[in-house]
């Protein structure tokens, strides 16, 4: 009698285990699943390029200052090996001590305006990962999707791409007033002293 009852419970368990598999099979059919390429959205999103112009055009002046102070530095450069020769040893080793700390001081200044310019690249990087997962779930929700898969997938199809749609949305969103002007082109960048 025992090993009826034993083989009945076991019976009864394979048996609600199949029904179990059975309904997550057809839920796991319903499921509506998207990947998200963030790399591309955080290139690509219209929010990223206004950042982007923002900080250029935030730098530009502080950049055209670097720029001066090394122009103004290889002038005096190359006045002093043109007219070293006329000069007395003490004009001479004061000129290129006043060089020595002026490509010093441009170093130091270049060193903190690329510490600045990467404290408000963090700065806007993490207000724009922000407003991107914001829109990542409204699309998720206004679409139907059950779940949106990013970075660490190793496989999927394009088909489960929806990187485009959430662009094209964000793109729609932007109110035509934050496009940004048409903002004077930055200098080039520095060259190092």
């Amino acid at each position: 009698m025992r090993g009826y009852i034993v083989k009945r419970s076991v019976t009864s368990l394979v048996f609600t285990g199949l029904l179990a598999l059975g309904a997550v099979s057809t839920a796991h059919a319903e499921l509506k699943i998207g990947v998200v390429d963030t790399q591309r959205l955080m290139n690509d999103a219209p929010q990223a390029k206004s950042a982007i112009d923002m900080i250029r055009n935030e730098f530009a002046p502080r950049e055209r200052e670097l720029q001066t102070l090394g122009a103004s530095l290889k002038a005096r450069e190359d006045k002093l090996a043109k007219d070293q020769a006329t000069m007395t040893e003490a004009q001479r080793t004061a000129a290129e001590k006043e060089l020595r700390d002026g490509y010093r001081d441009a170093q130091k200044l270049q060193a903190e305006i690329q510490d600045d310019l990467n404290a408000r690249r963090n700065e806007e990087l993490s207000k724009l990962n922000r407003v991107l997962i914001e829109e990542v779930n409204s699309f998720a929700k206004a679409q139907g999707f059950d779940l949106i898969l990013t970075d660490g997938v190793i496989y999927r199809t394009n088909a489960l791409d929806v990187t485009g749609a959430i662009l094209t949305a964000m793109q729609a969103r932007r109110p035509a007033a934050a496009a940004p002007a048409a903002a004077p082109k930055p200098a080039a960048p520095a060259t190092k002293p």
